[in-house]
Order: structure tokens, then sequence, then C-alpha cells
């Protein structure tokens, strides 16, 4: 025979229960400072990293006339090395975030060895635009994509995504 307390007595221990429940799942997309991983790299680590790679580069076309047209960019102005070493610098903030126990829970100890690839390699992309130096600037912008490819082979985006939905959905 199942015997119940009264409901004020059972809204009394059930209480501590949810709290623990609470406290133990992972955080909330509304928790983390740039919402879901997902939300984070689209919205924030790949524009940024899209604003060093796009800084120096080499790109050959051809035109309609069959002419081939063969460019290099990089940073002219000051102010152009200045938003390159700014880039840099937020590279480096959104690693130190992805090392933080809302971005890091649940995930193996990989992912801080990568986030910290990150803001090591983000600390050379500074550098490399303090020091205006195109070839240092194109060398480490491969470097931080070399980072991102291998954390992006051991935490596949459609993965993450996935599991971003099954946490949402709970």
């Amino acid at each position: 025979m199942i015997k119940f307390l009264p409901l004020r007595t059972n809204r009394i221990a059930l209480f501590p229960l949810l709290a623990l429940a609470a406290c133990s799942s992972e955080p909330e997309a509304a928790d983390l400072p740039y919402g879901t991983v997902q939300q984070m790299m689209a919205n924030e680590v790949q524009p940024t990293a899209d604003i060093y790679w796009g800084a120096v580069k080499f790109e050959s076309r051809l035109e309609p006339d069959g002419a081939v047209v063969e460019e290099e960019f990089e940073p002219e102005t000051d102010e152009e090395w200045a938003k390159l070493a700014e880039a840099a610098r937020k590279m480096q903030r959104l690693a130190k975030d992805l090392q933080s126990d809302g971005y890091a829970e649940g995930r193996g100890e990989d992912w801080l060895v990568f986030a910290n690839g990150l803001d090591e390699v983000s600390k050379k992309a500074e550098q490399a635009a303090l020091d205006q130096d195109p070839d240092a600037v194109f060398e480490v912008g491969g470097t931080v994509y070399n980072v991102c490819s291998a954390c992006h082979q051991m935490y596949p985006p459609a993965e993450l995504e996935a599991a971003a939905g099954d946490a949402q959905s709970s």
C-alpha cells in the first residue's frame, strides 16, 4: 500500500531534488554569453576568423575577355592593421570563453586543448598584425585554420547542433 504525505510535505521534499537536477543540467543558451556553441561559432568565431583570413590573400580570376587578373591583398593603413589586431584579440577572448565551464561542460579534455590552441595561435596572430607583417599574417592564418579544422574533426558542427537540439528538447 502506498502512503502519500500531505501536499505541503511533498513540495518540501521535492524542492532539493529539483534544485539538484537544475544544477546538473547543461547550461541554457540564455545563460551563456554568446548562446549555444553553434551560435557562438556562427555569430562570433567564424566572422572574426574571416576578418583575419581575408586580410592577406592572393586571388586569381578569369575575366570575361579571357584575361587572367591576379591580385594581392593586405592591409595598407594603420587603421586596417589595427582592425586585424583587434580581430586577433577577439579570437583570444572567444577562445577563453570556449574554455569556460558553460561551453566546456560535457565535452572531453581535448575541447580545452583545442580552445587553448586557438588562444595561443590568436596571440601569434595579434603579434603578426602588430608587426604589420603580411607574410606572418598569412602563415598564422593557416595555423588558425588548422586549429579550427582539427577541432571540427573531433566536434563536427552537425553533431554539436544535434546535441544542442537534444539538450533544448529535454
